[in-house]
């Protein structure tokens, strides 16, 4: 079992964790198993990013069809390859951020326990591909969890928020402590899941989350300075008409679907 401390301990030798990759590595048996679970189905693919010591990639492969790993360190690329002997493994030493993911023709699952100087850039990579994705599931610090999930007139909810709320049904799967890594990070850590939930628009999503960022372009203003920009004051109050909006309203304060109708609005004017 690699999600082991003492384990983990003794396969790293005199390799140190690399702060630059955002190495933790997870050594409780029981946080792993229910990852997995949770992100796997036993007739797909499961593509995992940064693996790591393999301490997820050992029960991925017990829930998976198979699984595609992708691994940015060569120590940890080598490490991987002796740890798991298993022919349903691929392990690729490659940046997750530059791969082709055009590559993949079937449905697959996506894991990984995301380093978080990377989580953003590669949730979009995800969110903005063509994959052909049953369900996201990813580990990523707590505050940013909280953002992908937050709900109308919370401190995190952002256009971040109502993107990826379009897009998907955003879960907060379990909440994992920092006590559960080697070697301990500063931060808790959440498990969260995508999974899609309408078909893709590009041409639509590309002019709806460009409007979405324009309205909580300045938090502190209201809705109506975020838009003066853009239209003039007759128009903006003809919107507000229309969606039956309060003069003072601010982006926060306004649900996925209000965003949809205003959008709606302003594209037939």
């Amino acid at each position: 079992m690699i999600a082991n401390i003492n384990f983990v301990k003794e396969i790293m030798g005199e390799l140190k964790a690399k702060k630059k990759f955002g190495q933790n590595f997870l050594i409780d048996a029981n946080i792993v198993d229910r990852i997995a679970q949770k992100a796997c189905d036993d007739d797909l693919k499961t593509i995992e990013i940064g693996p790591g010591l393999g301490a997820l990639t050992e029960m991925l492969l017990k829930y998976s069809k198979d699984v595609d790993a992708y691994e940015i360190d060569k120590d940890m690329y080598e490490l991987l390859c002796k740890n798991i002997d298993d022919e349903r493994l691929t392990v690729y030493l490659e940046d997750f951020l530059d791969t082709d993911l055009s590559k993949y023709k079937e449905k697959v699952n996506i894991c990984g326990n995301l380093p978080y100087y990377v989580t953003t850039p590669i949730l979009f990579k995800l969110f903005e591909s063509d994959l052909d994705m049953n369900k996201i599931t990813v580990m990523v610090q707590k505050e940013v969890g909280d953002r992908l999930a937050a709900k109308t007139g919370s401190e995190d909810y952002s256009a971040l928020s109502i993107e990826v709320q379009y897009l998907y049904d955003v879960k907060q799967e379990m909440n994992v402590s920092r006590k559960v890594f080697y070697p301990s990070p500063n931060v808790d850590s959440i498990v969260v899941s995508f999974t899609p939930i309408r078909e893709r628009d590009r041409e639509f999503e590309k002019g709806f989350f460009e409007f979405v960022k324009n309205c909580f372009r300045m938090r502190r203003k209201t809705l109506h300075n975020n838009l003066k920009d853009l239209y003039d004051n007759e128009t903006i109050e003809k919107i507000y008409s229309e969606c039956d909006l309060k003069s003072n309203v601010r982006a926060q304060e306004l649900s996925l679907e209000e965003f949809l109708r205003l959008y709606n609005t302003v594209i037939e004017k």
